[in-house]
């Protein structure tokens, strides 16, 4: 998790450099219109402070299917290489045109970054705490208009302030954003599961999250974004490699998963069920227990209890149906222990 903390920070520093620039531009286009003339041009010197908006708008445009092409990482290396080069620009500029391309430019890098940095921290941030990782762009974005308005006021105290320098001090943590993105941010694992990279995308959770299990986050991704067709349900027989019968409708041996308990003897085999529906047959044994109808037991979904009781300390069980269906514990909650093992033994035959 502090590996998703420290991506999301890096990343805001995209929105840090935004803020930075607009407060920057409203301090610096005093000394501009002062040294360019253009106090009797306004329309120029309203152009000079909107050329980025300008740019950031035609870019929000085309940002969303670009990044769903090419992928969220390399469009905000992009970014900081554009925000790099307006500084250079700006930094330049020996007459009101090149500053205004320079503004155009940095208004390019400033709508990739405002458009994707949101968008890629909630990708790649745990469900627990995305709502307060997502709110570090706008603290980023903040946070660079202070530092830009402090940095503006100390230049302003100089004999003759360079407004150059003002707007140019940009390439510098431009810089720096530019060797995040490039070697230290991942792509976003969301955007690669999309396209079928199913090992990069495990290895970007794993680097995230912490920890070497990560096909729960894994498989909800797959599941939400629809890959590989239609969803379906998997059945399991769970139990001892021994107990378990060889039976046409089980799957290969290939195909079996084995299951380690924290405690010696707790090793289990579970294999898929291919053909009739094994939980079919379980629930058509629940409809014949009378006793049921004259108890109160609440019900819980047979499937879901199914797998969690895989991670129950069992009993020592005699046969598949009590392998399966131990007193129902894990499907019924049961008071006392009117129901006994044997009573599925006796069951089976009927249910086969």
């Amino acid at each position: 998790m502090q590996g998703a903390v420290l991506v999301a920070i890096a990343a805001s520093v995209g929105n840090l450099l935004q803020g930075w620039d607009n407060a920057t531009i409203a301090g610096a286009v005093l000394y501009i219109k002062r040294e360019l003339k253009l106090e009797s041009r306004p329309a120029v010197e309203g152009l000079v402070v909107a050329a980025s908006l300008v740019g950031a708008t035609l870019v929000t445009l085309l940002s969303g299917a670009a990044s769903d092409l090419y992928g969220r990482r390399p469009l905000l290396v992009l970014s900081s290489v554009l925000y790099f080069l307006s500084g250079l620009l700006m930094l330049w500029s020996p007459n009101v045109f090149v500053l205004l391309l320079a503004r155009l430019v940095d208004g390019l890098g400033v709508g990739l970054s405002v458009t994707l940095v949101p968008v890629y921290v909630s990708e790649t941030a745990p469900a627990e705490i995305r709502g307060l990782l997502n709110t570090l762009p706008q603290f980023s974005g903040s946070g660079g208009m202070f530092l830009s308005y402090c940095m503006v006021f100390g230049m302003s105290l100089a004999e003759s302030p360079d407004w150059r320098l003002m707007l140019g001090v940009l390439s510098v943590p431009s810089a720096l954003y530019f060797a995040l993105t490039a070697f230290y941010l991942p792509e976003s694992p969301r955007w690669l599961v999309s396209k079928g990279r199913m090992p990069e995308a495990k290895r970007v959770l794993q680097r995230l999250r912490g920890r070497e299990d990560v096909s729960g986050e894994m498989a909800l991704l797959v599941e939400g974004l629809g890959v590989g067709g239609e969803t379906s349900i998997e059945e399991y027989i769970i139990g001892p490699a021994d107990e378990l019968p060889e039976e046409e409708d089980l799957a290969d041996e290939n195909d079996k998963i084995m299951l380690y308990g924290a405690e010696e003897g707790l090793s289990w085999v579970a294999r898929p069920v291919k053909g009739e529906s094994i939980l079919g047959s379980a629930l058509g044994l629940v409809s014949r227990q009378g006793s049921l109808a004259t108890q109160t037991i609440p019900l819980m979904d047979p499937l879901v209890t199914l797998f969690g009781s895989v991670h129950e300390k069992m009993p020592e069980m005699g046969s598949m149906r009590s392998m399966l269906f131990p007193n129902f514990g894990s499907m019924f909650s049961m008071t006392g222990q009117q129901q006994k093992t044997e009573q599925w033994d006796e069951e089976c035959p009927k249910g086969g």
